[in-house]
């Protein structure tokens, strides 16, 4: 089954292209990551695939149904870039973020012993049980990543679309949240991850889709580092090391993704 497909998906922010004629599918149980070099368009795809924006032309569907209408918002989490900053602000415990998971099937806000037992699981699952009474804005950065994760877990998604999840996470952190990804996506999770570390990423998605406004590559992840994608998409100064994924770059390259913005890349 396909859990994401784009037919020549194209995105303009006024004047200014950001996605240019992509094409991908994305199958159930997949791990994809999505890398390209700042303001090439990687949280717009991930909005457009997600049907929170629509596309200029082409089209977007979510499990078979065109992705902008899709009814069934339960099956699909997203954790967008800015998700952890604004829960430092949140007056609310660890298990109130994690019941809100459960919120779309309790239209009429009665949880059921059947709700409990959801948000249990998937607080343990993520190792975060022992936190359960702390608030939200109390927690580290990797910590809290993780509640939202169990917040995607509690409402039993099918997918879970993450942008950026790690950029203010320590090395160890970073580990520590990619092990629970990798866990997660052996139980059958779909999984799409847009990341800027492209170490990372390539050693732990099993596919990869290289965007700058227009797809570059999509397929697994050893025939990704072993192509000429990489350069081709971020330019001469970035190549693969060796067959470990490490990335090269121009440290002048360096930075966040802008394409929310309109950004050229």
């Amino acid at each position: 089954m396909t859990a994401v497909s784009l037919h020549e998906v194209a995105f303009s922010y006024g004047d200014v292209p950001v996605v240019e004629d992509v094409s991908l599918d994305v199958d159930e149980g997949e791990f994809l990551g999505l890398v390209g070099p700042n303001g090439s368009g990687k949280s717009t795809l991930l909005r457009l695939l997600l049907g929170l924006q629509r596309p200029d032309s082409g089209e977007a569907f979510l499990f078979d149904e065109p992705a902008h209408a899709f009814a069934d918002g339960e099956r699909v989490a997203y954790l967008a870039q800015d998700v952890t900053d604004t829960a430092r602000d949140m007056p609310i415990t660890v298990r109130e973020v994690v019941r809100m998971g459960r919120y779309p099937r309790n239209l009429f806000g009665r949880f059921s012993r059947e709700d409990r037992t959801a948000v249990d699981t998937a607080l343990e699952r993520v190792g975060v049980s022992e936190l359960s009474g702390r608030r939200i804005g109390s927690l580290s950065g990797g910590q809290r990543q993780r509640v939202f994760v169990a917040r995607a877990l509690a409402a039993d998604a099918d997918l879970l679309a993450l942008d950026e999840p790690t950029v203010a996470l320590d090395s160890a952190s970073r580990e520590s949240f990619y092990d629970l990804l990798a866990d997660l996506n052996d139980r059958g999770l779909t999984i799409i991850l847009v990341e800027h570390d492209i170490g990372v990423v390539t050693s732990r998605a099993s596919r990869i889709a290289c965007l700058n406004r227009r797809l570059f590559f999509h397929g697994e992840s050893d025939e990704f580092a072993k192509s000429d994608a990489l350069a081709d998409a971020y330019g001469a100064n970035y190549r693969v090391l060796d067959h470990t994924h490490h990335a090269h770059h121009d440290p002048a390259s360096s930075g966040e993704d802008d394409d929310s913005q309109g950004g050229q890349p």
